[in-house]
């Protein structure tokens, strides 16, 4: 006789806690990529136009490196 597993893992949120625990995850994701983002726009404002023009930039490129569309 053959017995059969019917039981199945859920991935995802369920229920109220697993939608709330979701939501706060991607709150917390939304905070760490605009902190990400703020610091790179604050560490490449502070830099000359010489040493952006080393490294290929510009002042207009700055922000589409920090918001990762460049």
């Amino acid at each position: 006789m053959a017995a059969f597993d019917t039981t199945r893992t859920t991935y995802g949120a369920t229920g109220l806690i697993g939608r709330i625990g979701s939501t706060f995850s991607v709150i917390a994701a939304a905070l760490v990529h605009w902190n990400e983002a703020r610091v790179t726009r604050n560490s490449l404002s502070a830099l000359s136009e010489r040493e952006l023009t080393d490294i290929g930039l510009c002042r207009g490129d700055i922000e589409n490196i920090a918001t990762g569309k460049f």
